[in-house]
């Protein structure tokens, strides 16, 4: 369910969700009646009263302890993360257990009611309850108990061809995915909303962890793994079937190039940018200035590990140290379906960074280089016939993935039917790439050059100005932002006094959210996938069509959410319609919403 990730996931927050007809509370009528309209005063009473409904469904009946996972059917028979999860799981993983808690608190900001507040408080608590030892969070949580989470690994996980981080149990934390950070946060904000110790030596935890978990030595210093403490049985490898189709190609590329990835310094999903931020909010809510250094030192990696020109970009991660003869420092491929490149959509994320570096610190050299890495995305578009050739590159600029010294696009493909008797590889092919991971990025070189003039043509004054906002040199405390659900917070975000606009949301938008709740008292939901029940593993005889190639889930072995609307061109396998249910992030994009409404002005 990538495409209800957390990077999709901040975008649903400003972009209208299906509102299912249903029974509605006579109030919830009225409201959104052209006759009988309610204005002012009135419809934000009604509209917090329908929040509250809202709000105690998902803590007393949707959730587990406190916890969530991403997508739940309407009787809480089948309930999901990024995979099929058990009813005893949450998923920390945004927009899981953590965003879910965010919106709870968000709420009782704007409406000053406490049961957002408790509902956050019992959130919260379960994610104490989540946080592993070391201080940090796994993606996902069994309450049942050790054995029910590795009962889940070597089935429904073990069993997702496209999921290769749930394949195996590590029993360590991740950075990935934003699931430690927006936990942590969560964390924090609570204790320092009202100095509750019962999430005092959860968050004492948590900041432990992520000056543990960061490189301290050589080039990586400052920067961070993708999961930690090191599992010294971390995959290094996937298997290559001895038995592969006749029409695959023998110069192919394929495995994990440089071994166990989840020690290289970590890019992906903003893992550095992602810890920096929670460092600097306890640095703004707690006063902890000895967590300065760390957040420089992050902010210096980032710079050293942007290559040499003429290929002046970054990859998803980078050697912690040499390896093979390849120097600490270099791009790294990881999963079997992230090869060793420079990746388009990274760089961009990573330019996003220094200008943040930039606003923090008022030092130039952030933007020093920012030239060479535009020029470099100039260099490596798509081009008309690779996008014309595969409708999976309709609307993008830039290749996923480039290759190191040519400077030529890599295409990930995959063959078989399961991961039994399938594998992934890549090549200079455009055509037929995968589904789950895309081949080509939207990277708008234009804005970032725009916004790269703005930020290197400010005057002296503006930039000291600009600094002296910045927790990096405020020593007077920074109060957090009061909401956290209606978009990402960034770096920029925490500056003194930053500007943080709330949806602007018409009486008739937030009646009609009103009227979506009914007699239910929750949002019902086209759900984005499905899945396949685990019913063992998948066969190991060879599959030598490409019905699997181009989508989300192989044959019926495979775990791997689907969209049913779109499913494999392979029998049994049938189109069908989306199945309605409720959904985590729809509910916070809901409430975000509605937290705008209620929080703005009267008048």
């Amino acid at each position: 369910m990538k495409n209800l990730g957390r990077r999709t996931f901040s975008r649903l927050a400003v972009t209208p969700l299906l509102a299912m007809p249903a029974v509605t509370h006579p109030g919830a009528a009225a409201a959104s009646s052209p006759g009988t309209a309610r204005t002012g005063a009135d419809q934000r009473t009604e509209t917090i009263r329908a929040m509250s409904r809202a709000a105690a469904y998902m803590d007393g009946t949707v959730s587990y302890r406190g916890g969530y996972v991403w997508n739940y059917l309407p009787d809480l028979s089948v309930t999901w993360g990024e995979m099929e999860a058990k009813r005893t799981m949450c998923w920390v993983q945004p927009p899981g257990t953590p965003s879910v808690g965010h919106s709870m608190l968000d709420a009782y900001h704007a409406t000053g009611h406490e049961v957002f507040y408790r509902a956050a408080e019992r959130t919260g608590l379960a994610l104490v309850d989540a946080q592993l030892p070391v201080g940090g969070w796994n993606y996902i949580h069994d309450f049942a108990g050790g054995k029910s989470l590795e009962d889940w690994y070597e089935t429904i996980g073990a069993n997702g061809w496209r999921l290769e981080e749930f394949q195996h149990y590590y029993g360590n934390a991740t950075f990935d995915d934003a699931g430690t950070s927006a936990a942590a946060q969560l964390i924090l904000r609570l204790y320092v909303e009202r100095g509750d110790r019962r999430f005092e030596k959860a968050l004492d935890r948590a900041i432990g962890f992520v000056l543990a978990a960061q490189f301290g030595t050589g080039v990586a210093d400052g920067g961070w793994p993708q999961r930690f403490p090191a599992y010294h049985g971390s995959v290094s490898r996937m298997p290559w079937p001895e038995r592969r189709p006749s029409w695959l190609p023998d110069d192919v590329t394929h495995g994990m190039e440089d071994g166990d990835y989840t020690q290289h310094v970590t890019f992906n999903d903003d893992v550095l940018g992602e810890n920096i931020k929670f460092l600097l909010m306890c640095v703004s809510a707690l006063g902890r200035r000895d967590l300065i250094a760390p957040v420089r030192r992050a902010m210096e990696c980032l710079r050293r590990m942007q290559q040499p020109g003429p290929q002046a970009g970054w990859g998803l991660q980078h050697l912690s140290r040499a390896k093979h003869g390849r120097q600490a420092g270099a791009p790294a491929g990881a999963r079997s379906y992230e090869p060793r490149a420079l990746t388009t959509h990274t760089t961009q994320t990573n330019i996003q960074q220094l200008f943040h570096y930039f606003r923090l610190s008022g030092d130039r050299k952030y933007l020093s280089r920012v030239p060479e890495a535009l020029d470099w995305l100039d260099s490596c578009r798509l081009t008309e016939r690779q996008i014309a050739e595969n409708p999976l590159l309709a609307g993008r600029t830039h290749p996923t993935f480039v290759e190191l010294g040519t400077n030529r696009a890599r295409f990930v493909h995959r063959f078989g039917s399961n991961i039994r008797n399938g594998a992934y590889y890549h090549d200079y092919d455009h055509r037929g790439t995968l589904s789950h991971y895309s081949a080509g990025r939207s990277v708008d070189v234009e804005g970032l050059r725009d916004e790269y003039g703005q930020l290197a043509s400010m005057t002296p004054a503006e930039v000291a100005g600009m600094r002296a906002r910045s927790p990096l040199v405020s020593d007077a405390p920074i109060p957090l932002p009061p909401y956290f659900s209606p978009r990402d917070i960034q770096l920029s975000d925490l500056l003194r006094d930053a500007p943080l606009p709330l949806p602007v949301v018409s009486d008739a938008e937030a009646a009609a959210l009103v009227a979506g709740l009914g007699d239910r008292d929750h949002w019902l939901t086209r759900l984005d996938a499905v899945t396949n029940p685990y019913e063992g593993p998948g066969a190991r005889k060879p599959y030598d069509g490409k019905a699997y190639m181009s989508k989300n889930v192989g044959d019926l072995r495979d775990t791997s959410p689907y969209n049913p609307q779109d499913p494999p061109a392979e029998p049994p396998y049938q189109p069908r319609e989306a199945p309605l249910g409720i959904s985590s992030a729809a509910y916070v994009a809901n409430m975000a919403k509605l937290i705008g409404y209620v929080a703005q002005p009267a008048g």
